[in-house]
């Protein structure tokens, strides 16, 4: 037995096909298409049409390649930019009346918790109480826990492509004074997650996304790490 799970995200949309015959998930293909959702829309604004159609298109061929690969039409979840659109709705039955994939909207709480599960299963109970930070392109979201799910969760509009499309899009490269924005930005939203985390006192940290992989690599680290 095979299952197909698709991320619509604010760059790409990936699918993954797995093996489930055994009870543990095997991945056996992966695939993306690049969209760059986020680059087509304005802070708070809707998906233009021109975006509604490369993303039918990109689920389209998701959804063709999960059959090649023997697995049924994929679990389809989309995630900031496709969950903060006030065209949301309609954006999610153009896709299922064009498709027949019933692509729904992954609540950024939610959305933290499962990553908090992945990274629990992957670090495993050694690590402690556990912190884990995921930037996407939308948004960042925030969990901490003890146990094999989170005690608290967050969901914050700091998405990498959200802020740079608001703070930097008109300058290359940015002014002092647009960085300073920014960071007072970032400051004041994270003021009351950052107190919470610290009052809790996480033995272990853990960063997930290509973000932080590329912010690792600005300040040196090694390719992988």
């Amino acid at each position: 037995m095979r299952t197909s799970v698709m991320d619509v995200g604010s760059k790409t949309v990936r699918l993954v096909v797995a093996d489930t015959a055994d009870g543990v998930p095997l991945p056996v293909h992966t695939a993306k298409w690049r969209l760059r959702l986020s680059e087509q829309i304005t802070p708070g604004g809707p998906l233009p049409e021109q975006a509604v159609d490369r993303l039918v298109e990109a689920v389209a061929a998701a959804d063709r390649t999960a059959a090649r690969w023997g697995a049924a039409s994929p679990l389809a979840f989309a995630t900031a930019v496709v969950r903060g659109a006030p065209n949301r709705q309609e954006v999610l039955h153009e896709v299922r009346s064009r498709t027949d994939v019933a692509l729904c909207t992954l609540p950024g709480e939610l959305e933290a918790e499962l990553t908090f599960l992945g990274a629990r299963r992957w670090m495993g109970w050694r690590s402690g109480p556990l912190a884990l930070l995921d930037i996407g392109g939308g948004s960042l979201e925030v969990a901490f826990g003890r146990g094999r799910l989170p005690d608290f969760v967050a969901s914050l509009p700091l998405g990498a492509g959200r802020l740079t499309h608001e703070f930097f899009a008109q300058e290359d490269p940015p002014s002092p004074a647009r960085v300073r924005a920014l960071r007072r930005r970032v400051r004041h939203q994270l003021r009351d997650v950052a107190a919470r985390i610290r009052w809790e006192g996480p033995r272990t940290a853990v960063a997930t996304s290509r973000t932080f992989q590329q912010l690792g690599r600005l300040c040196g680290a090694a390719p992988g790490r």
